[in-house]
């Protein structure tokens, strides 16, 4: 929910807020780990990072690349850190199971 917010609005804040304010009453009705969730809309909202986004600009001019090589990287290394975050949240709700 939150990578498709993110997406969407190019905000990663404003995607994992809203995500947290649709999948918290979730939390009351099953037995998910609060711990996990958070990290979970965490990772979410990274997943899908482009030119509407600030981070994206800044990592621009910081590293002073141009919009193509920005666009080359900087969207590529959001959905690893996304998925990786992800694959580290379920690793923990299988370890925190059993």
């Amino acid at each position: 929910m939150a990578a498709v917010l993110q997406a969407c609005v190019g905000s990663a804040t404003v995607a994992g807020l809203t995500t947290a304010g649709l999948v918290g009453p979730l939390l009351l009705h099953t037995p998910t780990n609060p711990n996990l969730m958070v990290l979970a809309v965490g990772a979410g909202s990274l997943r899908f990072s482009h030119v509407n986004d600030a981070g994206f600009w800044m990592f621009k001019e910081y590293f002073s690349l141009s919009v193509k090589d920005t666009l080359r990287s900087w969207p590529v290394m959001e959905a690893l850190v996304g998925l990786m975050g992800l694959g580290g949240v379920l690793l923990l709700n299988q370890l925190l199971t059993y």
